[in-house]
């Protein structure tokens, strides 16, 4: 009798431990500490206020980050089209076919898919690394302070106690790194009118839409704070707007979104308007693996920006950071036509701009139970301005879908640099799109508002007047 009440002495005990290294482990996935003022005197040394390497490489083939692009040309105003600051740059080196290998450690896999599939057309020009990423003063104030405060909560699905930049530029694991995606630094209120363009496998390009997009992060308010942020805004770290002209069959097509920093109980609230039926309804499936019909369907509603929205669906890995060949300082881009930026199978490498920089390679894995059409995908964020440069996705089967390059925009008046538009590959179909993107004479190229929309822009009720007219 005596040992069997020493063996259940020493079960309870064991069990014990393990409730209590449960509990440890629970509270180590619910929320991270942030970091110690030790470490976040490194964004005011050796680290960028962004938290990138303020120091080169050591080949030199990347240059030390010295404060950004911030110079706006003479009689350049915010909306016009957006003049290529280094246009007088001539490519280091090109990439084809016959020499990928050689740099297959720097390349993305869906890059080397298309060298693959096109060998006698598709190759990388590769330009002088530019490191144009900047911000305001308030920003890099509030990033130093975010890396002391802020903190993720309910396993990485909401954050607490970050404002006004960056919330995590020392980031402890996946999903800090993806929130610093999400809540990277755009400006703070801004309207871009772009194309959606679509090529076919038969060489036909097809209009997708015509998009004026009107949006403001409230989480980039100046003068605030978390305590005001929640107060006045409720958590919501953006509000966009988005409505079409073109095609016909989708003129006057609207959609309303409202993304909160608390993904867990609130998530995104989305509203749509619909000509034919002539009222504003809520929208809630505009998220996840929708399809995408500002682009036809190519790509789902979670691409946008190469990842957009919760993280509820997936288990976000922090791999490690490296460099890598990646789309970079993109304006020239958006100076072409369409018969320009566009060739059969792929965009044209005459109106690609590509760098070497320092990436942080996130992967996401579907989460237990969880279910999307992409069932894993790698991201790639640039560790200067924290926004994805470049995104893998894989199907269930385990193939590579598709390959998303993202187009980043110098943008000195805010300064910013602005990752606005992609080029997405779909290599089950062949068809790829270019996404957000726009030509001369289309007029508002990323326009900079020196102040935030009306307080009652952003409603159901507004968004019904404006679109009835």
């Amino acid at each position: 009798m005596q040992k069997i009440s020493a063996t259940l002495a020493i079960s309870a005990r064991v069990a014990s431990c393990f409730v209590v290294v449960a509990i440890v482990m629970l509270t180590s996935l619910s929320a991270w500490s942030a970091v110690t003022e030790q470490e976040a005197q490194q964004l005011k040394t050796t680290l960028t206020p962004f938290g990138g390497e303020r120091a080169g490489n050591k080949e030199g083939t990347i240059p030390a980050w010295t404060g950004g692009y911030t110079t706006v040309p003479t009689g350049y105003k915010s909306g016009d089209t957006r003049p290529d600051p280094f246009a007088s740059d001539k490519p280091l080196y090109v990439i084809t076919a016959a020499n990928a290998a050689q740099y297959q450690d720097k390349l993305m896999p869906g890059d080397l898919e298309l060298f693959k599939k096109y060998p006698d057309t598709y190759q990388l020009q590769v330009y002088p690394t530019h490191r144009t990423a900047a911000a305001p003063a308030y920003v890099y104030e509030n990033i130093y302070k975010n890396a002391l405060r802020a903190k993720t909560t309910n396993n990485g699905l909401t954050i607490e106690n970050a404002y006004g930049g960056i919330p995590f530029p020392i980031p402890h694991d996946g999903n800090e790194a993806m929130w610093n995606h999400l809540l990277a630094w755009k400006g703070v209120s801004y309207s871009d009118t772009s194309y959606g363009w679509l090529m076919t496998t038969t060489g036909e390009i097809v209009l997708a839409s015509i998009a004026t997009s009107n949006g403001e992060l409230p989480y980039y308010f100046k003068d605030g704070s978390p305590e005001t942020f929640m107060k006045n805004d409720g958590g919501i770290y953006l509000r966009q707007f988005v409505y079409i002209t073109e095609p016909p069959y989708q003129n006057g097509n609207a959609t309303m979104l409202l993304n909160n920093i608390d993904t867990y109980d609130k998530g995104q609230a989305a509203w749509q308007y619909l000509p034919g039926q002539r009222r504003v309804r809520m929208a809630p499936s505009l998220t996840y693996d929708t399809p995408n019909f500002f682009v036809s369907g190519v790509g789902q509603m979670d691409d946008f920006n190469l990842f957009y929205g919760a993280f509820d669906r997936y288990d976000f890995k922090l791999v490690g950071k490296k460099e890598m060949i990646v789309p970079y300082n993109m304006n020239k881009l958006r100076l072409l036509t369409k018969e320009q930026q566009m060739e059969l199978h792929h965009a044209n490498p005459n109106a690609v701009r590509y760098e070497l920089h320092r990436v942080w390679v996130v992967e996401a894995t579907l989460a237990p139970g969880k279910r999307n059409a992409v069932a894993k995908r790698r991201i790639y964020l640039d560790e200067d301005t924290w926004q994805a440069v470049g995104a893998e996705e894989w199907d269930a089967s385990g193939n590579l879908w598709r390959h998303i390059q993202g187009i980043t925009l110098d943008v000195p008046e805010a300064p910013a640099t602005v990752l606005w538009g992609q080029i997405t590959y779909d290599f089950h179909t062949g068809v790829y799109v270019l996404d957000a993107v726009s030509s001369p004479g289309l007029g508002n190229s990323y326009r900079i508002l020196p102040e935030p929309y009306p307080a009652n822009y952003f409603t159901p009720d507004a968004m019904a007047a404006r679109m009835s007219r």
